[in-house]
């Protein structure tokens, strides 16, 4: 009995040569077919491309270059370092810069309409009257530069940097600032109906003489924000705790139930 079950476990040699081994046709079909199903990598962009509509610059070095009034509109650069580039007046409508890297350029006049700058990074980048509307600068960081008289309507500015940046007379209406860092920006006779500031950092922020109707301060630190003369009257989330620790004075107007703090007006230094 125990030699009848060992010859049953071992496979017979007919049983072994019963399923016949592919032939090399059929691997080398195989293996073209297997290719076709994978998907096929993206090329790697050219940077040699001429300037034109949905070029793809990604990865490139296109730094300290002449580029002013250049149509790129619905263009990639995810990652592409524009430093000291000058792109005034350029048409980047649609782009996608994601991650691209703009320190000491110049998109004065351009217009970005829907582009993309999440993640983009910059400092002492000039937007002064860019056209930003509707555009995507999540997570973006853009301390010390310049937005002054930028178009900047329903603009996605969330979780952002912008500390020291110059924001005067920029038309920010429904602009999208939760969880952003804004130390020390100026808003100026900025237009910020609509604007959402919840849980954002304005420590020490220039909203003097600026009207601030239906604007959202929900969780916002305001450590001497500078708000005299501001109209605050028809704003929402503001608590008497941060008007403590703000800069306002006597012709700043407040929403109903909350009055001005003893604090107020704040020494001349907190404005320095």
């Amino acid at each position: 009995m125990q030699r009848n079950l060992q010859r049953t476990a071992q496979p017979s040699a007919r049983l072994r040569w019963a399923v016949p081994r592919p032939s090399a046709r059929l691997c080398e079909a195989l293996f073209a077919a297997l290719l076709v199903a994978l998907p096929v990598a993206a090329a790697h962009a050219d940077c040699k491309t001429e300037p034109k509509p949905k070029v793809d610059w990604s990865e490139c070095q296109k730094t300290r270059l002449m580029m002013g009034g250049r149509d790129l509109s619905g263009g990639v650069f995810r990652q592409t370092f524009f430093t000291s580039t000058d792109l005034r007046d350029a048409n980047l409508s649609g782009a996608d810069f994601t991650l691209a890297e703009f320190s000491n350029a110049s998109l004065a006049g351009a217009n970005l309409s829907g582009a993309t700058l999440e993640k983009a990074v910059g400092t002492r980048t000039d937007f002064s009257g860019a056209d930003l509307s509707s555009a995507d600068m999540s997570s973006a960081e853009f301390s010390r530069s310049n937005f002054t008289r930028a178009i900047l309507t329903n603009v996605d500015l969330g979780s952002s940097e912008m500390n020291r940046s110059d924001f005067t007379e920029a038309d920010l209406t429904g602009a999208d600032m939760a969880k952003a860092e804004l130390a020390r920006v100026i808003l100026t006779d900025a237009v910020l109906s609509g604007v959402t500031f919840s849980f954002s950092n304005l420590s020490r922020a220039d909203l003097r003489d600026t009207d601030l109707d239906s604007v959202d301060f929900t969780g916002t630190y305001m450590f001497l924000t500078q708000i005299g003369g501001a109209d605050l009257s028809h704003t929402k989330g503001l608590t008497a705790d941060q008007l403590e620790i703000a800069c306002g004075t006597a012709e700043t107007l407040l929403p109903p139930g909350l009055t001005a703090p003893s604090s107020w007006p704040c020494p001349d230094y907190a404005a320095e």
